[in-house]
């Protein structure tokens, strides 16, 4: 229950930042939104993080010396012995326990990392948005039936709300089995009860405004009002999540593939595999496990301080 609580209470404090949009005058509530963040030490870090990974990410591949898979120096480490080449001109990074250039499968697992983050949030923002846009136009507009409606959404949302979003996620790759695609699924459903509460929540702050009593008064279609006035009014919160929950899904991917649960081919390079291949080695060679770990921690860091300083740009309590 206590799980419940700070997971919910967190995210309808969040969704109460559609608010703020009433309290501008003058300019955008992101264009203002935006003027902040330029002051702020945290958005700027966290902004320079994330571009760094993403330009590793899309040309990492293209600049990598060597091929990721080729174990062109299988003959000088011997892993059974505790003997591995460390970091020399000719591999940055040095080499697995295979033989292969590390520096080249770090580079080459960035953009597979990427992939799975992005995939995973997108599948929790679509599914999820729908199913909030489906409650808050029934709660909001949808009368006596509507709350029914969006009474039963709620407590399912509450119910995959209260599970540890890891184990629920274990739960799912074991389900539909080894793969780079099922670890994608299993995050991406984590996502989705945020997505949904998130929306919904932002929804319901938006269906008691001005503007939508307007619009009832004239006599404007329901659908049209949730479609053209509260949807677009209610979409801030969720920006801020979706960049929040980018820091997630690729913590909780490399925790899928760290179990076993990713990629059926080792070979691949990802950061959460690399990871994995590298703790039966990590008292002879640590920075095995130093690189990805290094590389997950700061890309999720990244996301996590831009989105915070997303949130307080956008939180009219937060601003000075």
């Amino acid at each position: 229950m206590t799980i419940l609580t700070n997971k919910a209470d967190k995210i309808d404090r969040l969704a109460e930042l559609t608010q703020s949009s009433e309290s501008v005058s003058g300019s955008s509530l992101w264009r203002e939104a935006f003027r902040r963040m330029r002051s702020s030490k945290m958005a700027i870090i966290g902004a320079a993080i994330i571009a760094a990974f993403v330009v590793v990410a899309v040309v990492g591949p293209m600049l990598a010396p060597h091929g990721p898979t080729a174990q062109n120096w299988r003959a000088e480490v011997f892993p059974n012995q505790g003997k591995f080449v460390g970091m020399r001109g000719e591999n940055w990074f040095g080499l697995d326990h295979l033989g292969r250039d590390m520096f080249s499968r770090w580079l080459v697992g960035a953009r597979q990392t990427l992939l799975v983050g992005v995939v995973s949030m997108l599948i929790g923002l679509i599914v999820g948005a729908t199913v909030g846009v489906l409650s808050g136009a029934a709660a909001t507009l949808g009368g006596k039936i509507g709350k029914r409606v969006d009474t039963v959404i709620m407590r399912i949302t509450d119910i995959m709300l209260s599970l540890p979003s890891l184990l629920l996620a274990v739960s799912i790759a074991a389900v539909l089995g080894q793969s780079l695609t099922t670890v994608m699924i299993a995050v991406g459903v984590v996502q989705i009860p945020i997505f949904a509460r998130l929306l919904r929540g932002s929804m319901l702050v938006q269906g008691g405004a001005d503007y939508v009593l307007a619009a009832k008064a004239v006599g404007i279609r329901r659908k049209r009002i949730v479609l053209t006035q509260i949807l677009p009014n209610s979409l801030s919160p969720v920006i801020v999540q979706a960049t929040l929950s980018l820091a997630t899904a690729i913590i909780e991917a490399a925790a899928l593939s760290y179990l076993g649960l990713g990629n059926p081919d080792p070979a691949v390079p990802e950061w959460g595999v690399m990871l994995s291949q590298a703790q039966r080695f990590f008292d002879n060679e640590p920075m095995m496990a130093a690189y990805p770990a290094i590389g997950i921690i700061i890309t999720a860091l990244g996301f996590t301080l831009l989105g915070e300083a997303m949130r307080e740009a956008l939180d009219p309590k937060l601003r000075g």
